[in-house]
């Protein structure tokens, strides 16, 4: 797991985020992180394939991590099971940084990721660590 250092370098090296697995209800937890890192100043590109086309902070919201363009980090909001998969479609499309939300694990998944150069946090949320730290 990242140091407090580590995980500040992160949130002050992104600009880029694609939130996997957002939800358009205000009260599921990618919805509000979403708005909340969209509030501190990111880029946030929603992917959730039920909801492409929207339009939500500027952004539509795409299909999969392989419409969204280039992004620096991707926020998984899947279950753990599920998690892999995103992780590798992420580390293949470029992806510098691989967070995995509160109760998201998958340590071989973590494991390919740092090998193929990316960072990666687990069991996290990015909008407590930000809080936490001040940033």
């Amino acid at each position: 797991m990242p140091s407090d250092p580590e995980i500040r370098d992160i949130l002050a090296s992104v600009k880029t985020i694609a939130v996997v697995g957002w939800s358009p209800r205000p009260e599921r937890p990618s919805n509000y992180v979403a708005a909340y890192l969209v509030a501190k100043g990111y880029r946030v590109i929603p992917v959730n394939p039920g909801q492409a086309g929207q339009v939500v902070s500027g952004e539509v919201v795409r299909t999969s991590l392989a419409e969204v363009g280039p992004f620096d980090m991707v926020d998984i909001f899947r279950r753990s099971e599920e998690a892999g998969a995103v992780v590798d479609e992420a580390v293949a499309l470029g992806a510098k940084v691989v967070w995995m939300q509160l109760g998201v694990e998958d340590e071989a998944a973590a494991e390919r990721a740092r090998a193929a150069g990316a960072q990666v946090v687990m069991n996290r949320c990015p909008k407590i660590e930000i809080a936490r730290l001040g940033l």
